[in-house]
């Protein structure tokens, strides 16, 4: 079954929760309701986002950056030192954040997830440590030097370790570097024995881990990223790092945070999941790119069934805000397509405002309760082992314009579920065609839909036709129906 995750940014998360208790809450004092909430929408995973020790270099950082407050400023009217922290993915040690509790209290927080049959998935770092790790002082070695000729051309791209001494900061290479962190060098093997030993102590703690720019510590993009500065990777570091993981926990999950198409790579050097960012671009462009979603749903299944579908996360803005009108007919996409299911905390409430993940506190806003209930019931509905194991098959629409419009159907063992989507701001009459359709009226068969109304439909010779309202989609559940030859 594809696993629905549910991404929760934690500092926030209990400090909202003393308010709400009006007692203090830490990891291991979590009230029962809220896992019956976890429970209750049939979330498989609890990512819990930003746990580990805070870096005080990270935190001085933020709150001294001029830039970063004026976007904090967008969030909340005032701010208080103690509504700003470190970046979470400024990591100085890989133990609790003691705000969050003692360190026990993961371990209690997970064994209760686990008697509710929940995975935790915690965050895993490759590409950089804070300025201020734990091991910087006894290993230089394993970040990358800079020359003072390069301090000088980029002061910007580097720390000074000691006098006329720099070392690079963490960078992607399409953005500016971080400047609260240390780029490590994966050409020194010994680099990647820390790292690996690293992922390994997670492990112990958790189900899952999410790979943070997993990408960038392939031995390709770290080669051309670094290679002049420290010569090549000696090898891949994901494959054999995630085999001593799972030869210890097979059932571990494995998810990478990817981008610049390399899904592929990371799945066959043993994850799980990766993200699938294209599948973000296409349903969030305006107007929705149909055509390019279309064929990304005809993906192989080898390589379908294993991508991590989402309409917002902690980096991307949030979905009520980014699809507006669409953001019901979007979610019945991102949840009837195969492939693991990201939901962020927030985006079911249609929450607008996307928290820089440096801020401890959030500005409340009004929930959006239409929004809530219809995640809900579309959760129950897609947590069918027909959306778990149905293979898709993209349909043909009967339509003058259908640039708006897509349909594909879920199957198996002559259970069916059409989806119809219609992201165009018109209304539409759309055809749909199929043998399962014929008898449509005389057939089992019960409508979900993104609005209140009953969908208006009626038969013509081989289908149906179908009128969709702007931003409307549909699910036609049908399951009587013995196809002749296999599935």
């Amino acid at each position: 079954m594809f696993p629905l995750v549910y991404e929760i940014n934690t500092r926030v998360w209990l400090q909202e929760l003393s308010k709400k208790y009006q007692k203090p809450v830490t990891l291991g004092t979590v009230p029962e309701k809220e896992f019956r909430f976890f429970i209750a929408c049939g979330f498989n995973i609890i990512w819990l986002m930003g746990v580990w020790k805070p870096s005080l270099y990270s935190q001085a950082i933020a709150r001294s950056h001029q830039c970063l407050r004026t976007t904090f400023l967008k969030q909340l009217d005032s701010l208080a030192p103690g509504d700003i922290g470190a970046s979470p993915y400024a990591i100085s040690d890989y133990s609790l954040n003691p705000s969050l509790g003692e360190e026990e209290e993961l371990d209690i927080f997970r064994k209760r997830l686990n008697d509710s049959g929940i995975k935790l998935m915690l965050d895993f770092v490759p590409n950089h440590l804070a300025i201020d790790n734990n091991w910087l002082p006894d290993h230089p070695e394993y970040f990358i030097s800079v020359s003072n000729e390069e301090h000088y051309l980029d002061p910007g791209s580097c720390f000074e370790y000691e006098r006329d001494t720099y070392l690079a900061h963490g960078k992607d290479p399409y953005f500016p570097a971080w400047t609260d962190t240390l780029q490590l060098n994966y050409a020194n093997p010994d680099t990647h024995e820390l790292m690996r030993d690293n992922l390994l102590s997670i492990s112990k703690k958790c189900d899952a881990v999410r790979c943070d720019v997993a990408m960038l510590v392939l031995k390709s993009v770290f080669d051309t990223t670094w290679g002049s500065l420290t010569g090549p990777m000696p090898e891949e570091f994901w494959d054999k790092s995630i085999e001593v993981v799972k030869a210890g926990k097979k059932n571990f999950v494995f998810l990478a945070e990817s981008y610049w198409n390399k899904e592929w790579q990371l799945q066959q050097l043993g994850f799980n999941y990766t993200y699938d960012k294209p599948f973000y671009d296409h349903i969030t462009a305006h107007p929705v790119n149909i055509t390019r979603l279309r064929e990304h749903l005809k993906a192989d299944w080898k390589y379908q069934s294993k991508l991590c579908l989402f309409l917002e996360n902690h980096d991307e803005p949030r979905a009520a805000k980014k699809l507006g009108p669409n953001h019901f007919v979007a979610a019945l996409i991102l949840l009837t397509s195969p492939g693991m299911h990201l939901i962020h905390q927030g985006q079911m409430e249609g929450c607008r405002l996307r928290l820089p993940v440096q801020m401890l506190r959030k500005k409340n806003e009004r929930p959006n309760g239409e929004l809530l209930t219809f995640y809900r019931k579309l959760f129950t509905l897609t947590g069918s082992e027909l959306f778990a194991n149905g293979k898709i098959e993209i349909l043909k629409l009967n339509i003058h314009d259908s640039s708006g419009c897509i349909a594909y159907r879920r199957h198996l063992n002559g259970e069916s579920a059409f989806v119809i989507a219609n992201f165009s701001s018109i209304g539409v009459e759309v055809g749909l065609n199929h043998k399962q359709l014929e008898d449509f009226d005389n057939r089992g068969y019960s409508i979900f839909g993104t609005k209140q109304g009953a969908v208006e439909s009626y038969l013509h010779e081989t289908g149906i036709r179908i009128r969709l309202s702007p931003h409307e989609g549909i699910i036609i559940h049908c399951t009587d129906w013995q196809e002749t030859g296999s599935e």
